[in-house]
């Protein structure tokens, strides 16, 4: 048999453990009477609305809360003095400093001793980090859909260009299967950054990996991190280049070499422009990646005169001479780069 003293200790003993779990938690949690004053503040609460104990308690809940979400706490306060429990409100609250935070609530009638309703205890969780995970989400999805209803659009213009320059099923086949798995790479890229952008570097090497003669190809020019239409067009622009020098150019050549240089320029009323200049010298004459240039213009040239300076805003040129072959692109700057990100100094690589 217990004695009521023994009985006493006990619970002091769990109200001490209670207060101190409550006191520990990660979590705000605050007290408040029916009236919405404040009647207790944790630690977590007072980091996490800059309030001191001292602060807070005695004074109004509303002193939280953001003006145009008052009417919310006298909902709350009257579904608890119906019994009614609030189960994960997400909503807003302020702290001391007048910032808002984002925060999951929880509040929960309080009862005294005779069942009576007495108050209410609220834990408030800050949910910035979720909200802004989700945010960022939202946004990638949506650019992801942009991009897949993009990408639909180039390739069935690929398919359809590339089905009129093809003289078999077979070398159909093989160039639309090249162009596809091309803009798979521009796209791996973009993936990778969460679709911030890509290193004009780093494209280019994607691209000229497969021909392979990387000893044969240097680069020459500022760190630019371009934005992700840049990537894809630019992409199909060096996948079409590095195709022809395959073949017919400087990698297909023993001493032909591929020299890719790129400059940031200000160009009429300080306009700061984007130049890039694909230049090969090899011992046998360029072509376009098309067997016949006389008789069929290649899809690569369409990519290098049209498609690609247009969506671009810039324009290009393509000039050819026996074991020399020259493709230079000017656009703004703003069309190529991620705002804020264009590098001015000049720093070479070698591959």
């Amino acid at each position: 048999m217990v004695k009521s003293g023994g009985r006493q200790s006990e619970n002091a003993s769990a109200n001490e453990r209670l207060a101190a779990i409550v006191d520990s938690s990660f979590d705000a949690i605050m007290g408040k009477d029916l009236n919405s004053i404040i009647t207790d503040w944790n630690r977590a609460a007072e980091r996490m609305f800059g309030y001191s104990a001292e602060e807070a308690i005695g004074r109004s809940m509303l002193l939280l809360i953001p003006e145009h979400l008052h009417d919310e706490e006298a909902d709350i306060i009257g579904r608890i003095s119906a019994g009614e429990g609030v189960a994960s409100l997400e909503t807003m609250r302020k702290r001391k400093d007048g910032s808002l935070v984002a925060v999951s609530v929880t509040v929960s009638p309080i009862r005294n001793p005779s069942g009576d309703i007495v108050g209410a205890s609220t834990i408030a969780r800050d949910v910035t980090a979720a909200k802004e995970s989700e945010r960022r989400i939202r946004l990638l999805m949506r650019e992801v859909n942009h991009r897949v209803k993009n990408q639909f659009a180039v390739i069935l213009s690929m398919v359809r260009e590339t089905n009129k320059r093809s003289a078999s099923p077979d070398e159909f086949e093989e160039m639309i299967r090249a162009r596809i798995m091309a803009l798979s790479r521009s796209h791996d890229l973009l993936v990778t950054s969460e679709w911030a952008g890509a290193s004009l570097f780093d494209l280019i090497q994607e691209h000229l990996k497969p021909f392979g003669h990387e000893e044969r190809i240097s680069l020459s020019g500022p760190l630019l991190t371009l934005q992700s239409n840049a990537v894809q067009n630019l992409g199909m622009a060096f996948h079409e280049l590095g195709t022809n020098s395959s073949k017919y150019g400087a990698l297909a050549s023993e001493g032909g070499h591929v020299g890719i240089t790129w400059t940031v320029e200000t160009g009429p009323e300080a306009q700061r422009r984007f130049h890039l200049v694909w230049q090969e010298t090899s011992n046998t004459d360029a072509g376009d990646g098309e067997p016949n240039e006389a008789a069929r213009k290649g899809f690569g040239t369409v990519v290098l005169q049209r498609v690609a300076p247009q969506a671009l805003g810039g324009s290009s040129g393509l000039e050819r001479s026996p074991g020399q072959m020259k493709w230079s692109l000017t656009a703004p700057l703003e069309a190529i780069v991620v705002p804020q990100l264009g590098a001015e100094n000049a720093s070479d690589f070698n591959s």
